[in-house]
């Protein structure tokens, strides 16, 4: 599905967060957001899901017009957020349950779960799991709920560096097969390069794109990534600019 974002406006608190600003994901697009801290990343995400209500512009999905939340946008946030109490099953189910529709999703799941690395932790509790494993989980819940396009906020970012690195070659992995429409919200320039067709660099609250810079190579590997020396420099100095 594709997503457009135009003229797009947020302030809080009287600070002007997101203004006037434009892009748009094609259908099945992998997009990374960069930028400063505090740029409005995670806003953006909250703004787009429907957590957040715009002051002015338009989200559209394949043309129809969003206001709100929407069915075709699912949301994953930084955390898992997984239920302590309940199984991995009956987590990654939530959805289904909400809907009514507990048994259909359950099936859903049972044949999802050696795909997501899950196989075997369907009785289990999210604290029996390391953190990439719960994350693994968490993503699998919001592939359940058969969105189009992806909201996802910094997933991997309260994971160990080597945890980290599994879960991108994961997801990279994974998305292949499923042909669904990313935003990535993340603070990690490797993590973009290596993710990304497109990454939007934010500026400072309220300015918008800097820049777009479209990553051409499809036979991405770690020895790719690490000989990305100049285009991680590049985008590091974009970020830093005043």
């Amino acid at each position: 599905m594709r997503l457009d974002v135009t003229n797009l406006n947020f302030s809080y608190a009287d600070k002007t967060i997101i203004k006037d600003l434009s892009f748009s994901v094609p259908d099945g697009a992998f997009i990374s957001i960069l930028g400063p801290s505090g740029c409005g990343k995670s806003t953006l995400l909250n703004v787009l899901s429907g957590l957040l209500k715009p002051e002015s512009g338009e989200i559209r999905i394949d043309g129809a017009p969003v206001h709100g939340t929407s069915r075709e946008l699912a949301y994953m946030p930084q955390n898992d957020l997984l239920f302590p109490w309940r199984t991995i099953l009956d987590n990654v189910c939530l959805y289904g349950e909400i809907h009514h529709q507990k048994k259909e999703m359950r099936q859903m799941a049972l044949q999802q779960m050696a795909r997501f690395g899950l196989a075997g932790c369907e009785t289990k509790y999210p604290d029996e799991l390391s953190g990439g494993m719960r994350q693994r989980a968490a993503f699998l819940r919001t592939t359940l709920c058969e969105a189009g396009i992806y909201l996802l906020d910094e997933p991997f970012g309260a994971l160990d560096v080597i945890t980290r690195s599994d879960m991108q070659d994961w997801l990279r992995e994974l998305c292949i097969g499923l042909h669904r429409t990313i935003l990535l919200v993340t603070h990690d320039t490797d993590e973009a390069i290596y993710l990304s067709d497109k990454i939007l660099i934010l500026g400072a609250p309220g300015e918008g794109i800097r820049q777009e810079i479209t990553i051409t190579e499809q036979n991405r590997s770690r020895e790719w990534l690490y000989e990305q020396g100049k285009l991680r420099a590049e985008i590091h100095r974009i970020i830093k600019e005043k």
